[in-house]
């Protein structure tokens, strides 16, 4: 093979090795090309040519590339590639360049062509950027398991019109999807890939992947991807023993994808993800490389997000900076700590407050997001709404209080599919979200407050615009330990907001706040209204003028009635002093 062609992949820079590597459909051939330097001998094998290993030997150049053209092969052909190790053993593996594999327990490589001529989203790809400004508001969901009728896996196409319909109606500006590379183990959910290259054959062909993102673009909803980097199967028909590879870019290229959720970064982090086993230099040293080169190809367009659990530092720094060069980082220790307060009985949370305010003591260190994710809702953790302490109605109380906690925090929200209804049941991979739950007046109103809740998120700059910067949030009073309230400020280019929220099963009335501008403050939402199936049966939204009157070292004051385990929002229209 052309050196020349090849000099990128060599030295460690090469984004787009898709287009040297696998089975390329030519007008007449198909040429197979794969980097083995250390094998003895390679054919490659398929319905072409009756698996026979003697018809098609590739043949091994200096740099250690085997290389075929077969003409009789055509796209749709399955194969493989016959390889003799050193010692004479000889195994068949699957193309770890793939574009297409056979749908599972059968695991062979299938020729395909990457050629999507019905692109329409020219525009979207162009406004595109990472958000920083943005409301951000990710869907995650496993495709598979969304919705689900019998035994068999939906495609694309079935669901993606209602898919589109659920996130416009509750504003998720963005779905991020469980890994689609190809896996051989269900209930590995994708993070056992064998096929970096090869979307799932589960649900669907690639070409309606590409339909698909196509189909949410045009709707103005963009498409993350998980991305899977340090976990492998060890299957010998897949990357075991294999000598190199490099997926990254093909997914951002390929079908257009607008960011990556890269998994298990801990583990690249430090050897063996363990911190006291030192950081692992060489791993950090790719990262930061392969998101300067993927920045630069996509004028930093595109959203590079890590699923860190650790406290290594500057994991959102740019890597000219000394940086990991990632976006964004997800918060997990947000996470923890809320979920573990929200657990326990509310006569303990007095002892336990600081589980709640200490994110803020962190926040700006990185630029963070809220994730509710699908590792919460699974292997007896139970679901975000049955994780909250109580009787059945008080779960819901709490939960609606969570989220209004989440929406108002600073940095960007992400939540699994489920969330939005209550679900009560774990998630399972093999069943269906369990949508029959609208149908049930505490899910219902559930979901009406879901979608109300972030229709203020995404309409108000307040809660998105300056997330990482001190000057959009202020805390009101952060230390009401003994109430189990907490009270903040997000402020806006037009409109400021007064955020109260009461973990404690005591309601408050004429509970006196300090607020920083003068003007009538006006309840937007109120989580215990009941409409929401709360306990404020026809309530009307509450209404004040502040006070000069200094209170927590603000020069106004307000008096509002604070619902039991709520939260209240309030909209300030400021007045001239």
């Amino acid at each position: 093979m052309n050196h020349n062609k090849t000099k990128a992949f060599f030295e460690g820079n090469e984004i787009k090795a898709y287009n040297i590597f696998g089975a390329h459909v030519k007008p007449k051939s198909v040429e197979f090309n794969v980097y083995a330097p250390n094998a003895e001998g390679i054919s490659v094998i398929g319905s072409f040519n009756n698996w026979d290993d003697k018809k098609n030997v590739m043949k091994k150049d200096d740099q250690g590339i085997w290389s075929c053209t077969i003409r009789n092969a055509k796209e749709g052909d399955t194969y493989r590639y016959r390889v003799i190790r050193k010692g004479g053993e000889v195994v068949d593996k699957s193309d770890p360049y793939a574009f297409y594999s056979e749908l599972r327990p059968q695991n062979a490589s299938i020729i395909s062509s990457l050629k999507f001529d019905k692109w329409e989203d020219k525009e979207w790809m162009e406004k595109r950027n990472k958000g920083f400004d943005s409301p951000i508001n990710i869907y995650e969901m496993h495709v598979g398991s969304w919705k689900k009728e019998g035994e068999d896996f939906v495609h694309y196409n079935e669901i993606q019109d209602e898919l589109i319909e659920h996130c416009k109606k509750h504003h998720f500006t963005h779905v991020e999807v469980m890994p689609l590379s190809e896996y051989p183990f269900d209930g590995s959910w994708g993070y056992q890939s064998t096929g970096y290259f090869s979307s799932t054959s589960r649900y669907g062909t690639n070409m309606e992947l590409m339909h698909f993102v196509n189909a949410l673009h045009k709707a103005g909803i963009g498409i993350i991807m998980d991305f899977v980097p340090v976990h492998f199967v060890r299957d010998d028909f897949a990357l075991r023993l294999f000598d190199g590879m490099s997926a990254a870019n093909f997914w951002l290229d390929v079908y257009h994808v607008d960011g990556l959720r890269m998994d298990a970064i801990s583990n690249a982090i430090f050897w063996h993800g363990n911190k006291n086993n030192g950081v692992n230099e060489g791993a950090c040293n790719f990262m930061k490389r392969m998101n300067y080169l993927l920045n630069k190809e996509y004028d930093g367009k595109i959203m590079l997000i890590a699923e860190d659990s650790t406290d290594f530092p500057n994991v959102t720094k740019s890597s000219l900076d000394g940086g990991l060069g990632f976006d964004y980082k997800w918060d997990l220790g947000w996470m923890n700590d809320t979920l573990s307060y929200l657990k326990k009985d509310p006569i303990y949370r007095q002892w336990h407050h600081n589980d709640v305010t200490f994110s803020m003591a962190y926040f700006y260190s990185e630029k963070f997001i809220l994730p509710l994710s699908h590792d919460e809702v699974v292997h007896g953790k139970a679901t975000i709404v049955d994780k909250m302490w109580g009787s059945y109605e008080d779960k819901f109380a709490q939960a609606r209080a969570l989220y209004t906690y989440m929406y108002a925090h600073p940095g960007k929200k992400l939540n699994f599919m489920g969330n939005e209804i209550g679900q009560l049941r774990e998630w399972d991979e093999m069943k269906s979200c369990d949508w029959f739950l609208r149908e049930y007046p505490m899910h219902d109103a559930f979901e009406k407050f879901f979608s109300d809740l972030t229709g203020i998120y995404a309409d108000n700059d307040a809660f998105y615009k300056d997330d990482y910067s001190w000057t959009s949030f202020q805390w009101i009073d952060a230390d009401n330990a003994s109430q189990n309230t907490f009270s903040f400020v997000r402020k806006g280019t037009k409109k400021d907001f007064v955020i109260i929220i009461n973990f404690s099963t005591n309601g408050y009335d004429h509970q006196q706040f300090g607020v920083p501008v003068k003007g009538v403050y006006k309840e937007i939402l109120n989580t215990q209204w009941d409409k929401y199936n709360g306990t404020w049966v026809n309530a009307k939204p509450q209404s004040c003028h502040s006070i000069r009157i200094k209170r927590h070292n603000m020069p106004f004051m307000i008096e509002v009635n604070v619902p039991a385990l709520g939260a209240t929002i309030f909209e300030v229209e400021k007045e001239e002093e």
